[in-house]
């Protein structure tokens, strides 16, 4: 019908007359307090009134001064602290009859009729309950007198949105649960900080990590620190596995290694149902091996410290999307959870969820584990596969032997997570039979003859290495093609795979137009898209932004500190990027920003007068600072230092300036554990395309591929990796700017200027949707590796 296809924006749905309650409950996730500070903003955007339920259902229960509205201000400074700043409390009494009843009752002197409930599993799924018993708890409070018959009738129906908040990623229907990646933040500083001892002391590190009934925080940290061993609830070692995992600990100090990570989750069992803890793994190592082991139980630090980028960013926009839910949830639509499936926010009913969560129990509790694994959904199966062909070496006799040699090489500026890549791509490459080789500084180096084999020891540890260890350089190839090709006829190459940003799609358009000259060239290659910018065609995310952008919320968040000491000051803080803004935008809505300049957005003098008076009347409440981001080639003549002096002159007797220009910091530091885990996963994958083409492209005794897909770039598309011819992506492409000419991120531009109190308009159409959980298909990669 013509309704379907009209835009549909947010400013048209009004909360006048509403009134939302938020509450956080079960255990504490950090990146809770962005999702509250979202719906708060939100729900006072749209004209509602919000109020907060301190200390979970239990203040639900209690109510009087544990459920008050809030305003605007109330969650200002909130975004970059852990836990919940509401509370969140174990409530016994709302699992009884008279605890709802009471909790209706006090919902319902405010007016409240629609809840957004952040938590796990049980708090969802007690919401859930509560909904369905109502109208009858209503009833029964006008019979007893305590309501009169209009209210029951005014307030008759509660509507509920879940958000899963929960360190451990066990709810299914979500790639990502609030908190998740944080945890893996902490797990991972963690095991850095222990990998630098343990290799001085050749000792066995055994890490316990949470998770009672899932194996997503063990998994993931085993994936991005490479670690010798893992135990998971989902997935217990098979009979015998105390001597595998000996000879394969032994085998490794034999290679070698000088150290041992073991990572158990708590939940850890055997295919007997039978625990293994991280003690008996010590004992066992001890015993067996006589190696020095210790044991270090990360315990409730991984659910402290400041939420990542990551969490913050999931975190609003799920905020934002569950108080769009509540404006438009009718008697007749179930309760339901927004989730993000890959990079879309999506809408699901609580209770498909909450069952399928409780199916992956209830197969765990019955032995059949491949269930399991399965019902976790795509993103799980798909980490433990890649686990499982990354850690551990088949003897050289069992490995195919195919007579191909790959090579890897590095383009462009380095990237955090460049190295997680390579090692992916070397180990799998060795998997499938391959010779891998290994180019020294990009392009450039290809031409000198800079390229030696690798093996797979050769790349032991590199997953936490920051920079680009292969070395990496800007050169295009055009200028060396004869040098290029005669190394690849001398090293007798049959297949390419370049890791990196703008230059090494450039660069491999370069060498597809040279094979009409050149047929050399005509081997599969492939692309993995590397660099801070986020600026490659045909992906939504590529490798090293998730970390320029933690590292640019960690200073934003050091910089809001140090204004809060001097009262109304305003940062100017110019990121980089390029032309593209990403890394302004997604910066400004993680560090809680009042503006964020960017190319793709044109901006005048008018616009900066109106962020000033904005300024200023921000200046007037409790909030006396601000910060503005700038992207370094928003505008060649508002630059930094423009912007920083007219701020200055017009802020002049209300508020003073600073200015910071964060350079390349942005492209240092140890990758996070997104870019570890999306580099490794995507890297892999990858390769085993490469093994494809080869294949396909053998003919009497050599290798010729010269069709557009046998060069292509592998993306992450909206939910789904993709490879794409790189022929193809040239009408997608801004080649004056070096941006792709259609941004997803874009979109949600409007989110940062709400959450800052602009009047915006906000497309929605893409949301609202319920959609069903799937058994998912097998191919499929999400976002939230």
């Amino acid at each position: 019908s013509a309704m379907d296809h009209q835009p549909k924006f947010f400013e048209n749905l009004s909360g006048t007359g509403k009134a939302i309650g938020v509450l956080t409950s079960g255990g504490d996730a950090q990146g809770m307090n962005a999702a509250v500070r979202a719906v708060v903003r939100m729900g006072i955007y749209v004209k509602a009134k919000v109020y907060f339920v301190y200390e979970g259902y239990q203040g639900m229960v209690d109510g009087g001064d544990n459920i008050v509205e809030v305003s605007w201000e109330s969650v200002s400074s909130i975004l970059q602290v852990g836990g919940t700043v509401i509370g969140s409390a174990r409530c016994k009494s709302f699992r009884t009859h008279e605890g709802r009843l009471q909790a209706a009752y006090n919902l319902v002197q405010r007016g409240i009729t629609n809840l957004c409930v952040i938590g796990g599993d049980g708090s969802l799924t007690g919401a859930n309950l509560f909904r369905e018993e109502w109208s009858g708890l209503l009833e029964e409070l006008a019979q007893s007198g305590k309501i009169d018959a209009e209210a029951v009738k005014k307030y008759a129906y509660l509507n509920i949105v879940g958000m899963v908040g929960s360190i451990d990623n066990d709810f299914c229907g979500t790639d990502m649960t609030i908190g998740t990646d944080s945890a893996l933040h902490r797990i991972i500083e963690v095991v850095d900080a222990i990998m630098t001892t343990a290799q001085s002391h050749q000792r066995t590190f055994v890490l316990e990590v949470m998770g009672r009934h899932c194996g997503y925080l063990a998994l993931v940290s085993a994936l991005a620190c490479g670690a010798d061993w893992v135990f998971i609830p989902e997935y217990p070692p098979e009979e015998g596995w105390e001597d595998s995992m000996c000879v394969k600990l032994s085998e490794n100090r034999a290679r070698k290694k000088r150290l041992n990570i073991i990572i158990v989750a708590e939940g850890a069992i055997d295919c007997h149902n039978k625990p293994i803890t991280s003690e008996k793994v010590k004992d066992l190592v001890v015993q067996r091996l006589g190696f020095d082991t210790r044991v270090t139980i990360l315990g409730h630090v991984q659910r402290g410290g400041t939420p990542s980028a990551f969490d913050r960013i999931l975190a609003s926009r799920m905020g934002v999307e569950a108080v769009l839910a509540l404006l438009e949830a009718t008697p007749a639509t179930p309760a339901c959870v927004v989730s993000l499936s890959g990079n879309q926010a999506v809408r699901l009913p609580l209770m498909e969820c909450v069952q399928m969560t409780q199916e992956v129990q209830k197969a765990m509790d019955e032995g059949r584990f491949l269930e399991a694994v399965r019902l976790r959904g795509r993103s799980f199966e798909n980490n433990l596969n890649t686990y499982k062909l990354l850690s551990h070496k088949k003897p050289d006799a069992e490995l195919p032997k195919t007579n191909f040699n790959v090579a890897v090489l590095n383009v462009g500026a380095p990237a955090a997570g460049m190295n997680a890549a390579v090692r992916a791509a070397v180990r799998v490459g060795i998997t499938e039979g391959h010779k891998m080789f290994a180019v020294i500084d990009g392009f450039e180096g290809f031409a000198k003859g800079k390229i030696k084999e690798i093996s797979w020891g050769d790349v032991g540890g590199w997953t936490g290495q920051g920079g680009s260890i292969l070395g990496t350089k800007r050169t295009l190839p055009a200028k060396y093609l004869e040098k290029i090709a005669e190394q690849m006829r001398t090293n007798n190459i049959n297949a390419l795979m370049v890791i990196g940003g703008f230059e090494a799609y450039l660069g491999l358009l370069e060498l597809s137009a040279a094979r009409e000259k050149y047929d050399e060239f005509c081997v599969p290659m492939v692309m993995v898209p590397a660099t801070v910018s986020n600026n490659v065609p045909g992906s939504d995310f590529s490798i090293g932004a998730d970390t320029a952008l933690n590292t640019i919320t960690d200073t934003c968040d050091r910089i809001k500190q140090s204004a809060s000491g001097t009262k109304r000051r305003v940062f100017i803080i110019e990121t980089m990027g390029g032309y593209c803004g990403y890394l302004a935008n997604m910066g400004a809505l993680a560090a809680g920003a009042d503006a964020a300049y960017i190319f793709e957005e044109q901006f005048d003098i008018r616009e900066l007068q109106a962020n000033v008076e904005h300024l200023t009347e921000k200046m007037k409440t409790s909030i006396q600072r601000g910060l503005v981001l700038r992207n370094e080639n928003c505008n060649e003549n508002y630059t930094t230092d423009f912007i920083y002096q007219l701020y200055s002159e017009e802020g002049k007797g209300v508020f003073d300036c600073r200015k910071n220009v964060l350079g390349h910091m942005q492209q240092g530091g140890a990758p996070s554990p997104f870019d570890r885990n999306f580099g490794t996963k995507i890297s892999a994958k990858a390769m085993q395309w490469i093994s494809k083409k080869l294949k396909e492209t053998y003919r009497k005794g050599k290798v010729f591929a010269n069709t557009d897909d046998s060069v292509c770039l592998l993306g992450m598309r909206r939910r789904n990796l993709v490879f794409q011819p790189v022929a193809e992506l040239k009408t997608e492409t801004d080649f004056v700017h070096r941006i792709p000419k259609e941004q997803w991120w874009l979109k949600l531009r409007p989110l940062m200027k709400i959450l800052a109190k602009y009047k915006t308009s906000y497309d929605v159409s893409d949301s609202g949707q319920l959609e069903h959980v799937a058994m998912l298909p097998k191919e499929a990669v999400p976002a939230a590796i």
